[in-house]
């Protein structure tokens, strides 16, 4: 009778069984894993390998040799003649070096005119009385809030004979970096429009021995 009801009564799982069932289960979730990263992996190489390569370019009778990935947009990355071009680098030159993205934008010289002429040109006219502090060796002047001028101050190296000179807008909002323009003429028929960051003001007399290299690499310089 005994007997019987042993061998009626259903048989408990055997722990180590147990630990054996998660421990698939463990490594099934962590092949899948696996999987997922391996796919988002081959999906961002193939996203940079689409931008890897040479675009070459055509501006003021200068073939340019532009690596794709410093092409701004998609658009700018077809070959052939153009009217500008649009590059994005990274640079060393933020508060101790840190790396901050410059936009240029280059254009035929006959359609830019320097920052050093528009200095004693136009921004002159334009100072008020005021001096704002700032970057060590650069003289920073508000300027009058007309002609679009608003919010907006020009700093500029007072010593040199060819100025460094920039003119920065007023952030757009609190805790945010205002934004520099400065333009420059480069080799014959080119110019080149550069767009940066307020804090990179900091290290101004760094940013053409910087930019120089890349400018070469195009044949830009």
């Amino acid at each position: 009778m005994r007997a019987s009801a042993a061998a009626a009564s259903p048989e408990k799982p055997e722990p180590h069984s147990v630990g054996f069932n998660l421990l698939v289960i463990a490594m099934l979730v962590a092949l899948a894993a696996t999987g997922v990263a391996y796919v988002l992996d081959a999906a961002s190489r193939a996203a940079r390998d689409s931008r890897a390569g040479t675009v070459s370019r055509t501006l003021g009778g200068t073939e340019l040799a532009i690596p794709a990935g410093w092409l701004r947009e998609d658009v700018d990355r077809t070959e052939g003649f153009a009217r500008q071009v649009r590059l994005a680098v990274s640079l060393p030159l933020g508060p101790q070096g840190a790396a901050r993205d410059v936009d240029i934008t280059l254009m035929p010289r006959s359609q830019v005119r320097p920052s050093s002429s528009l200095l004693d040109g136009v921004y002159l006219h334009q100072f008020t009385p005021e001096q704002a502090s700032g970057p060590a060796g650069l003289v920073g002047k508000p300027l009058l809030g007309k002609d679009g001028f608003a919010g907006e101050t020009v700093w500029y190296d007072p010593l040199s004979p060819a100025p460094f000179v920039a003119k920065c807008a007023a952030p757009l909002a609190e805790g945010r970096q205002g934004r520099c323009l400065r333009t420059l003429h480069l080799g014959p028929g080119m110019a080149a429009i550069y767009g940066f960051d307020a804090d990179v003001l900091g290290n101004w007399s760094q940013f053409d021995a910087l930019m120089h290299p890349v400018l070469e690499r195009i044949g830009a310089h």
